[in-house]
């Protein structure tokens, strides 16, 4: 099971970690997988390299585990943009629980 915690501070999403495999398949035919990765990546791409962010990410393939950090002091628009984008794939994720409760679940913590 892939385990996905969302680190908060209050009401902000400061980041997050996802760690293990779904198991949903073998890999490479691992529909949930991809899914989990593709949209960590795109969210990862739109913070770094479209908004120019400097988040911290840490992949670790011999333990399955992604870890992002958001910058603190964002200017407000950026902030902004990034609460969308982490709030986004926060609901992603639950969605994704929901149609593979044996596969992914989704955590909270402060």
């Amino acid at each position: 099971m892939t385990t996905i915690t969302f680190r908060m501070e209050g009401d902000r999403i400061t980041g997050f970690d996802s760690t293990g495999h779904s198991g949903y398949a073998e890999a490479g035919a691992d529909i949930v997988c991809a899914a989990i990765t593709s949209a960590i990546r795109l969210v990862e791409a739109t913070v770094n390299d479209v908004l120019g962010l400097a988040a911290s990410v840490k992949v670790r393939e011999q333990d399955a585990s992604i870890s992002m950090r958001l910058p603190g002091g964002l200017d407000p628009t950026a902030e902004s943009a990034c609460q969308a984008l982490m709030t986004g794939l926060m609901v992603y994720f639950a969605q994704l629980h929901d149609e593979y409760p044996d596969n992914i679940e989704v955590l909270e913590e402060e």
